[in-house]
C-alpha cells in the first residue's frame, strides 16, 4: 500500500477536525471541580485532538502501523462515546447536546470503520 500522503482529504479526517472545537465548546461548561489533568474535561479534550493526530500520523507510515494508528484513532472516538454518555449522565450536558455529538461521533466512526475494514480486505493487514 502507498503512504495515504491525502489524508486530509478523508471525510472522516474531516469530521473528527470538525469534533475538536465542538467538544471544547461543550466542555467549558464542566464544573470546575472537574477541571483537572484526569477529570472528564481533560479527557475528553485529549482523546479528541488523539483521534485526528493519529490519522494524520499513521498516514506517513507503513500499510501495517497505518493500520494500527487507524485503530487508535477509532478508540479515541469509543473514549469519547463513553466520556460523553458519563458526561450526560452527570448532567453536564443537556440531552440535545448529547444527541448532536452523538450522531456526529457515530458518522465519523461509520466512515472509520467502513475505512479499515476496505484496507484491511485489500492488503491482509
Amino acid at each position: 500500500m502507498k503512504k495515504i500522503r491525502n489524508y486530509k482529504e478523508l471525510l472522516f479526517f474531516k469530521e473528527s477536525i470538525d469534533l475538536v472545537p465542538l467538544l471544547y465548546d461543550i466542555t467549558k461548561k464542566f464544573p470546575k471541580e472537574d477541571r483537572g489533568f484526569n477529570g472528564l474535561m481533560s479527557q475528553i479534550r485529549r482523546a479528541s485532538v488523539s483521534v485526528s493526530s493519529n490519522i494524520a500520523e499513521g498516514s506517513s507510515r507503513g500499510e501495517k502501523e497505518y493500520y494500527h494508528f487507524l485503530t487508535l484513532s477509532l478508540g479515541s472516538l469509543r473514549e469519547i462515546e463513553t466520556q460523553i454518555l458519563i458526561s450526560k449522565r452527570l448532567k453536564y450536558i443537556s440531552d440535545e447536546e448529547y444527541v448532536e455529538i452523538y450522531e456526529k461521533i457515530d458518522s465519523c466512526i461509520s466512515r472509520l470503520c467502513k475505512y479499515i475494514k476496505s484496507i484491511s480486505k485489500n492488503n491482509r493487514v
